[in-house]
Parts: structure tokens; sequence; C-alpha cells
């Protein structure tokens, strides 16, 4: 096991942006008020040749009913457990608070190291300032300034020197793990999926909309099973966007849709398929991810034999010409068919990885143009010779040819269709090509 660090703290005291510098990138989502971060978030750093896990957490508050804040307790508590220390971060510019002081209480009951990282002290002044909290009766109390870096190096020389010399060091051990992100409007179940898929309350969920600020990333590993699940801040329409904090958030998901294979596109079944969602829908498409769409709340809709059908002709009608896209009908809150649903999206993984023997190829898809060939343009024959794929990240195909310029969007589209009717590509975009022989 490798050694970790957890960040605890009230809110706003700048745990996010020292976890950030402890990174070395801006992973978590900072901002001037309380409450940006709520999931706990897990980063690696390295520091004088040793390398351990770092955990933010949410601002701890007690004795509130707040459904987030409450919510952020316990993910705060989850993260005590794992850790090997305790960083307890604290503000100087407003001294010791009450929830301070609970929160010392609260970390001593887990009788592991604990040490006081004071923020904002920049100048003389405030430097002095930081022995006060010292009387909070941890041993170690150092001043920093996480926006700046000063300090941050005292700190991380302490950390190292806790960390066993027989230890392992962290490594990203999910590098090679296929990533399947979570996508969709706010409200629509994304994070309520991931905790029925794992079992835990992994990330926090409530009925209100914007729950999940950051992506955050959770290890699968069931029935045979094993990929990286990414929950993303639900995408609203521009004009919805009013804050700064979520522009942020909407920017984190379509990175999170960039750094998957494949996407998980929720749709809620009680609004239907709504503008909004062919516009991300489109997004995947452009970025070349495979999708997988979840129509979820499924239970809460009134159906006869024929509504499923409906539903799905009404998807594939708005979507095209993509419709060679799996379409499943699920509730996360009940746990109705997303176990298909992972079977499906690993269906899909597979399928972007597919490569087609080049004979193989030329048999199948030459036999499919000799039945109906390009169309004559200005005159000139257009003779499709040979066909290739790519080396790429998506499936990509060169179809070589005299006329390559000559060739329209139709017959494109009717060798990607025969493409898809002989070789296994559903839920994958893919790339055609026509170049000169």
């Amino acid at each position: 096991m490798s050694y970790t660090i957890a960040i605890i703290g009230r809110p706003n005291v700048g745990k996010s942006t020292f976890f950030n510098r402890l990174l070395e990138e801006r992973k978590a989502i900072t901002d001037d008020f309380s409450g940006v971060t709520r999931d706990r978030q897990y980063g690696i750093s390295t520091w004088n040749g040793k390398t351990f896990n770092v955990i933010d957490t949410g601002g701890f508050v007690s004795h509130t009913d707040d459904i987030f804040e409450k919510a952020i307790r316990s993910q705060v508590r989850l993260a005590i457990q794992e850790a090997d220390l305790m960083v307890l971060m604290v503000d100087v510019t407003t001294g010791i608070t009450d929830l301070d002081e609970s929160l010392t209480q609260e970390l001593r009951k887990s009788k592991k190291p604990v040490i006081v990282a004071v923020n904002k002290v920049d100048n003389t002044e405030r430097s002095y300032a930081a022995n006060e909290f010292y009387s909070l009766g941890i041993e170690h109390v150092f001043a920093l300034s996480s926006m700046s870096g000063s300090g941050t190096g005292e700190i991380l020389d302490f950390i190292t020197e806790q960390i066993p010399e027989d230890i392992e060091d962290a490594v990203d051990i999910y590098a090679n793990l296929p990533k399947i992100a979570i996508v969709g409007q706010p409200n629509a179940g994304k994070s309520t999926l991931v905790n029925a898929l794992v079992g835990e309350e992994r990330n926090i969920v409530t009925e209100i909309a914007g729950t999940t600020r950051d992506s955050i990333h959770t290890h699968y590993n069931l029935y045979g099973k094993e990929f990286l699940l990414i929950d993303t801040a639900g995408i609203r329409k521009k004009n919805k966007v009013h804050e700064d904090l979520e522009f942020y958030s909407v920017i984190r998901a379509v990175k999170a849709i960039e750094e998957s294979d494949v996407c998980i596109l929720l749709i809620d079944a009680i609004a239907g398929i709504e503008l909004q969602d062919l516009k991300i829908f489109g997004i995947i498409e452009q970025r070349k991810r495979g999708v997988v769409i979840l129509v979820n709340k499924w239970d809460a809709i009134e159906k006869d034999s024929k509504t499923m059908l409906e539903f799905e002709k009404k998807i594939k009608e708005k979507i095209a010409p993509f419709t060679d896209v799996p379409i499943v009908f699920v509730s996360a809150l009940e746990k109705q068919r997303i176990y298909q649903a992972i079977d499906k999206v690993m269906e899909v993984y597979n399928n972007k990885q597919i490569k087609v023997p080049t004979h193989k190829l030329n048999e199948i898809m030459l036999a499919e143009i000799e039945k109906y060939g390009p169309p004559a343009y200005r005159g000139e024959y257009i003779k499709i010779k040979y066909v290739q794929q790519l080396p790429s990240t998506t499936p990509s195909f060169a179809f070589f040819c005299n006329h390559p310029d000559y060739i329209r969007d139709a017959y494109r589209n009717y060798l990607e269709n025969r493409m898809r009717e002989n070789f296994s590509l559903s839920g994958v975009p893919i790339n055609i090509f026509f170049r000169k022989k």
C-alpha cells in the first residue's frame, strides 16, 4: 500500500489551492466562496524522490442539517479513514474558529498523525499571528501561502520524512484502464448511477441540480470488468451558466469527454431527449468518442409494450445520421438494467479497438462497392481500388481511388453504413478518408 495524506479544513481556507500546488496541476476547481469542493478528489504528489497520494476534501461544517454540508461531512470522514496523515488547514486571517476546534477534536479521534497548515501567511505580521494555532494542541504547525507556494516545501519535507522506507510509491495504477465518462444535463442522475454501480456513497447525491462540480474519477472493478468511471458536472445551456464556477464545471465536463474512451450519455426519461442532450451528443461525436445512451428514470414512466420502441425511435430520429448507437433504458435509483448498460459500454470500448485485417477489409468492401459504385462526377468515372485501416485511436479507413475529391457525402454515408453492417462498430464514430491511388 502507498502512503496517503488528506487535506482537511473548514470551508474556504484554501484546501483545493494547496491540493493543486501539491499535484502541480489545476485538478480541483477553486473559487473565492465556500462549498466549491464537495466530493473528495484524489491525486499523486512527488517530493524528495518519494511519491504519495493526496486527498482533497470539501469544507467541514459540524452541527448543521444543510443537505450538502451533511454529505460533505460524510466524505471528509471517509477521507480520514483512508489517510495515513492529515493536514488540518486553517486561515491566519480569521484566527482559530469554533469550527477549527471542532475539527481538531474530530481528527484526534482517528489516532492518526495530524499537522496544522496555517494558510495565507504572506507577510511578517501574519507569520507572527500563525503562532496562535499552537494552542490547538497539535505539535507540528507550519505557516504557508498556498497561493504563492511559500512554505509548501517545509510541509512536503515533513510529510516525506514520515513515509516509511519500505512503503510502495503511489503510482497511477489506472493509467491503462478504459476510461468511461458519464455526461448529461444537470440532475439526470449521473452521480446516482456511479453510486449504484460501485455500491457505496462515492459521490454526493441530492435532488438539487449542479451538485457535482469537478470531474470525479472512480475505480470500478466488479463482475470481471475493470475501468475508470468519470462522473462530471451536468452540462447546461450557455445562457444558464450564470457563475464562473459553473462555466469551469462545463469546461471540466468537456475535458472529461476528451479524456474518455467511451461516454455514457444519460438522458432524463421524464424530460425526454432535449436540444441540450443533442448538443452533448454532438460534442461526443465530434471528439470521436464511443457512446452509449442511457435513458434514466425509466421506472417513473407510464408505459405499455410499445413505449420503449417509440422512445428509441424518437432518439434515433434526432441523433441521425449517426444512429448506430446502443440505447439502454435504466433506473439508477432502482438499479434496473445498469449492469446490462455496462456490458454495452464495454462492447463499445472493444469496438473502438477493432483492427480489421486488410485482406478481409478489401474482400468485403470491394464487393459492396461492386454492387453500388460511386456516381460519376462531371463525366469522370470514379474507381475505388483498395481499402486500408489507418493506425489511429478511432477506427479510421482510407479508400484509395483515382478521383478522391469527386466523392460526395452521400456515398461516404453509404460506405459507412456498409462498414457498420459488416464489422462490429456499434457506438463508435468512424473516420473515412479518400486518397489518391
